[in-house]
């Protein structure tokens, strides 16, 4: 048979082998047949060979080289390709998206994959990486939650701007989950969903979405969602949240999840400030809300229990609280940062789902401890199946197949972990920072493609050196002048278009050039 375009055609994976139709890709190119279990699997279809065309543009615009291990290298490859595969064709602004289910395309039955719905692992575990590189495939993804609150607005005959986002969605947008429970009560993807929008600000200071396209809407909904859902402890003099389940699904009805209260207090932030530079007025009870919402911390442990009366020791599905560190980036004391970690990552259930290592893996390198970055790291290969780098859920083969939350979760430990990037939004200042750190058997990591503010640039780190190059400057002169601040030395490096800097390994951020406002 002759070789086929590079395109993800499979369907299902049976323990080591990836069916696609009665044919599929070899590790190498070669093309091989596999006969599908029964013939109710078999189909018939055309191969569109142009999306060889499609996968090249996206490739020749985000690429990421490890000199290292080649099953990582070959990991990292098979992600980012599953991923890109996953959004909408770039130039394409009115391409019916509808959503990124863990399976990817929308598939699955009762039992299976979810069924295709779109979770929260859209917004914290797939769209992040994404945005990395191709922030216009990312306002997609925002716009189909834009799009389901407008048809939310539709369904209900009226505009409340206090509106709920679902927990699993179809493709217009009400709550199909089909065990009540979930849809009722995990109610942090409203903050998932506000912290997607937010980190696309801070990467593009995009206010057009906000202001002409339905953004405002999005986040005036949930802020006002929020402030619905808290009610006054007079004992305490704080606001609580209850009533909740938390990203660990094996606890439910919990009062002041510290996730849920963390996000949604994160959310409160952005709306306020986000408000304020778009001249609205923003309500007094917004700020109320966020200065006087209880986020769990037990100051004599030195950790933040998962919830009111949590007792350390009883197990956990997922990375729950270490998400404060990342992607919330709470503020939070190192030692209670450590101590997080030591008492979750020992009662987290080891068939839990793949995302959750990269988490661990993030905060032991944000604590320079390599070491236990890489024994959560080795424990993602785990549930990858051969030779096609496809995921499963868990270790088991069980749940979600081409699982791309559990991609994007190990991804994020290469970007923000290995190369340490965080979105910065500050009142004065907005940045993206690095700073660099993996262990010795990666000799340099090289990342092309990142978009900041409209430009495209290429880091190469190794242990010494760091050189960062502007490959193309954005369009809007306003927002092409960048540059990068050394930690260390505060020493300025002015970026151009076609120039590189390079510099000792060290900390930094990149931003607007400080002369300009």
């Amino acid at each position: 048979l002759p070789t086929l375009t590079n395109a993800y055609l499979g369907t299902r994976v049976y323990r080591d082998i990836l069916h696609v139709n009665g044919v599929y890709n070899g590790a190498v190119g070669e093309t091989h047949r596999a006969d599908p279990p029964t013939d109710d699997l078999r189909e018939t279809f055309c191969l569109d060979t142009r999306t060889g065309k499609w996968h090249g543009q996206l490739w020749e615009g985000c690429c990421v080289d490890v000199d290292g291990p080649l099953p990582f290298s070959q990991a990292i490859y098979g992600c980012l390709y599953y991923l890109l595969s996953a959004i909408p064709p770039l130039g394409s602004a009115n391409f019916p998206f509808s959503g990124i289910s863990p399976g990817g395309l929308s598939n699955g039955t009762s039992g299976e994959d979810y069924w295709g719905h779109v979770f929260w692992d859209q917004d914290t575990w797939i769209y992040p990486n994404i945005l990395l590189f191709y922030p216009e495939a990312a306002c997609a993804i925002l716009k189909y939650r834009i799009r389901t609150l407008e048809e939310h607005y539709t369904t209900h005959g009226n505009k409340d701007t206090r509106c709920k986002v679902s927990l699993g969605e179809c493709s217009n947008g009400p709550e199909v989950c089909p065990e009540k429970i979930y849809g009722d009560e995990e109610i942090h993807i409203n903050g998932d969903v506000m912290l997607a929008f937010e980190q696309y600000f801070c990467i593009t200071q995009d206010l057009k979405l906000f202001q002409q396209e339905g953004g405002w809407d999005v986040v005036q909904a949930i802020t006002q969602y929020w402030c619905s859902r808290v009610v006054w402890n007079c004992e305490e003099e704080n606001y609580h949240i209850v009533g909740v389940m938390p990203p660990d699904e094996y606890h439910c009805t919990v009062d002041n999840s510290v996730y849920t209260n963390a996000v949604a207090r994160r959310s409160l932030k952005f709306a306020i400030d986000l408000g304020s530079q778009l001249h609205f007025v923003v309500p007094e009870e917004w700020k109320e809300i966020m200065k006087k919402l209880k986020v769990p911390l037990d100051k004599s442990r030195c950790y933040h229990p998962e919830y009111d009366g949590y007792c350390p020791g009883e197990p956990v599905k997922q990375a729950d609280v270490v998400l404060l560190g990342f992607p919330l980036m709470d503020p939070m004391d190192p030692e209670v940062r450590r101590n997080d970690l030591e008492i979750y990552e020992p009662v987290t259930d080891p068939q839990g789902p793949a995302m959750t290592w990269s988490m661990f893996a993030i905060g032991w390198l944000e604590l320079k401890e390599v070491k236990r970055a890489q024994q959560q790291m080795s424990k993602c290969f785990s549930n990858i199946t051969e030779p096609f780098k496809i995921w499963v859920e868990n270790s088991d083969g069980s749940e979600a197949v081409n699982f791309l939350t559990g991609m994007g979760g190990f991804l994020q430990a290469i970007f923000f972990g290995y190369a340490g990037f965080r979105y910065k939004l500050g009142a004065v200042k907005k940045f993206v920072t690095f700073d660099p750190i993996y262990p010795d058997d990666i000799k340099q990591l090289n990342i092309t493609g990142i978009c900041y503010l409209g430009s495209k640039l290429s880091f190469i780190f190794t242990k010494e050196k760091t050189t960062i190059k502007m490959t193309k400057s954005s369009p809007d002169l306003h927002l092409s002048v960048l540059e990068v601040v050394l930690a260390g030395t505060g020493e300025h490096l002015s970026l151009k278009e076609g120039q590189s800097v390079s510099f000792l390994t060290t900390a930094g951020w990149i931003q607007k050039e400080s002369a300009l406002p």
